[in-house]
């Protein structure tokens, strides 16, 4: 088959592939997303597919199903179904059978998990503590909102991605499947979130973070708690001691114990995820596996996933010998790990080019099943015996479509900072490069500080290498993956080792690679990127083009602004507006805002509130105001994840500009004296 070259309209094609799920049998539930691209959206559908992979047919026939769940005896599959902007509750018979509306919950929702005995399901929803407020219909508090200002009482009211606090607090129910009946479990000025079951199915544990000292202010406080409480609402009782963020748990497999992920929170962000252990009657956490330096859970970014969180401890069954898997993130990678009780860790999965993002355990604790970005495809299923290491891909939705597509992987390097650290990049090669030829590169800077590039298949980066650009990523001090001093070596030190090492690493791709042409570079970053994006081109003017998206201009207008304003400042710059704004406005690329000769691509959500659209803004009308080459582009709808999960149409257009941004400034028509 003839291969051509990846254009941006070419996102309309992929497929992805989530959310797996083990029935009884070894049926496969997962969902598959695809876009309609008539309706400019996304379409949702559960799939099952054979543990042999064989098999594979859709299962629910609506267009946003999601969050699939076998019952534990595998007749029966719950999952979410938006419908009229509500995501409810529905379940369908394994055999496919019609399937039948569980809840109708007023406000929607959230997240549910299936009791082992099979008969009850706990989920959350939001609730408002003001009765007056609760017993309105939804239309009626729209239309009373509507009328009044809104009254702002909490240090942090906003939150990128689910906009400015209403009000509301999430909270557990359970659903009895027997009679339908469900039963609030938790109430209060607090939310309840991820639910677990004990293993005997009369408990459940969710994590909680209840600030009981009002001299306390709950947002500026990092630690997340583990609560267990009967299943009727009685008995609450708070597990841990208040000293770890905890993100994710799971209950031991004799039911005795809890495995957590969580983070000390000593270098703020920067500190990485650890496990640990703690009775089910409470008391102070355990650390598990000290040694280990190893981010646990999924820090890999990709434009070419938007799922949740990484997955909790998964135990093989209780008639196994003792063993845990879980995601870890390192050196580029992320993939499943064992861990035994006697202190091993090994690598499950195995390949320097894999994503790893979500997977689970067959009933029989035989069959591992995962996950997986690749170098050269989108997401698909996978399987692996356990007992032998066989690998075998599940899932085969987008072979068909990349046959068509000239696809470049990258090679991997590492070379010394002046420090002393290792620093990890890669580069990628633009296809059908000839004999001599000479090639511009952009240098691609991640956003986070502390997430990791890999070197799966991105839509991004392909649109870049189809242009004929090489392409120059690289793991900068600060990224997760290459352990706690390497991660928080960033944080009160911005504009300084990270800075150094994005440039030491371009130094080393002009030196070892001689198809890159030195006078025709280019820079582009997102978020964390975007700002170290205008930093760069406010300190050196060696590239010749400019793209900055989501990013960050003026820290002490961004202090006030962003939904993480306050905590991000003062742990990667390390003061605030009052008590050094002199060194804020430093660290400020708006303050060296003269020196940008560089021309500039801004691109912004209006909805974004992680870096919000004024961060934009300020940087296009100083340099505007300054006679300076630039543009700026806002999408509406728009938050911080656009690329990711945002209108598929503003996610190509997004694509184009960029293409076309760098297509004027790095071409090959271009005299490179001028």
């Amino acid at each position: 088959m003839n291969k051509r070259s990846i254009v941006p309209e070419d996102l309309y094609g992929y497929q992805w592939i989530s959310d797996p799920a083990v029935s009884s049998d070894g049926t496969i539930a997962y969902v598959h997303k695809s876009i309609d691209r008539s309706k400019n959206d996304y379409h949702t559908h559960i799939r099952v597919v054979s543990l042999l992979g064989a098999d594979d047919k859709p299962l629910t026939d609506g267009n946003k199903d999601s969050a699939p769940a076998w019952s534990p005896d595998g007749s029966q599959l719950v999952f979410l179904r938006m419908v009229n902007g509500s995501k409810q509750l529905w379940m369908v018979p394994a055999d496919g059978r019609e399937g039948q509306r569980l809840t109708e919950v007023k406000r929607g929702v959230g997240t549910f998990v299936w009791s082992p005995d099979g008969k009850y399901i706990v989920f959350t929803s939001m609730v408002s503590i003001n009765a007056e407020r609760e017993v309105l219909a939804l239309e009626e508090y729209s239309k009373q909102s509507g009328e009044r200002g809104r009254i702002v009482d909490r240090t942090t009211p906003k939150a990128e991605g689910s906009g400015w606090w209403n009000g509301l607090f999430s909270h557990l129910f359970v659903l009895e499947l027997e009679n339908g009946r469900v039963t609030p479990v938790t109430s209060g000025p607090w939310n309840a979130a991820y639910p677990v079951w004990s293993i005997d199915s009369k408990r459940i544990s969710f994590l909680s973070k209840r600030v009981e000292d009002d001299k306390l202010d709950a947002d500026l406080l990092s630690f997340s708690d583990v609560y267990t409480i009967d299943c009727d609402g009685s008995h609450l009782v708070k597990v841990t001691d208040s000293s770890l963020a905890i993100s994710q748990f799971s209950y031991a497999p004799d039911g005795k114990s809890l495995t957590l992920i969580a983070s000390d929170r000593i270098y703020g962000s920067g500190s990485q995820n650890r496990l640990y252990t703690v009775p089910v009657m409470g008391g102070a956490p355990q650390l598990l596996f000290p040694e280990l330096d190893m981010q646990i859970g999924n820090f890999a970014l990709s434009d070419m996933k938007s799922f949740g969180p990484s997955p909790s401890p998964v135990y093989a069954p209780a008639r196994m010998k003792p063993e845990m898997y879980v995601i870890g993130t390192l050196q580029g990678a992320v993939h499943i790990y064992r861990f035994t009780m006697d202190g091993s860790v090994q690598a499950v999965t195995a390949g320097s080019d894999r994503d790893i993002y979500q997977y689970t355990l067959s009933a029989d604790g035989r069959y591992l099943v995962f996950a997986a970005l690749d170098a050269d495809r989108p997401g698909e299923l996978y399987q692996m015996n356990l007992e032998t290491g066989e690998e075998k891909r599940l899932t085969r939705h987008n072979d068909d479509y990349m046959a068509s597509l000239q696809v470049s992987v990258p090679e991997s390097f590492w070379f010394e900072a002046s420090d002393g650290f290792k620093v990890q990049g890669w580069i990628f090669k633009p296809t059908g490069l000839g004999p001599g030829e000479r090639v511009p590169l952009i240098l691609q800077i991640h956003g986070g500080p502390h997430a990791m590039y890999t070197s799966t298949y991105s839509h991004e980066i392909q649109t870049l290498l189809a242009q004929g650009y090489a392409v120059l990523m690289t793991n900068p001090r600060g990224s997760f993956g290459y352990g706690q001093d390497f991660a928080q070596a960033c944080r009160g030190d911005f504009g300084g080792g990270d800075y150094q090492d994005v440039l030491n690493a371009l130094d080393f791709a002009l030196n070892q690679f001689d198809y890159i042409d030195e006078t025709r570079l280019g820079v582009a970053g997102g978020s964390y990127g975007g700002l170290m994006t205008n930093w760069i081109i406010s300190h050196t003017n060696r590239f010749r083009a400019a793209v900055t998206q989501r990013c960050i201009s003026n820290w002490l207008s961004f202090y006030g602004l962003s939904d993480i304003g306050i905590s991000y400042t003062e742990g990667i710059v390390g003061t605030n507006p009052w008590e050094d704004p002199e060194l804020l406005w430093s660290k400020s690329p708006l303050a060296h805002v003269n020196n940008i000769e560089t021309p500039l691509l801004i691109l912004h959500g209006e909805e974004d509130l992680r870096c919000p659209v004024g961060q934009g803004d300020e940087l296009y009308t100083a340099l505007k105001r300054l006679g300076k080459t630039t543009r700026l582009i806002r999408y509406p709808g728009s938050n911080h994840s656009l690329l990711k999960s945002g209108k598929p149409s503003l996610r190509v257009d997004n694509f184009e500009q960029v293409v076309s941004w760098f297509n004027s400034y790095l071409s090959k028509g271009v005299d490179s004296d001028e």
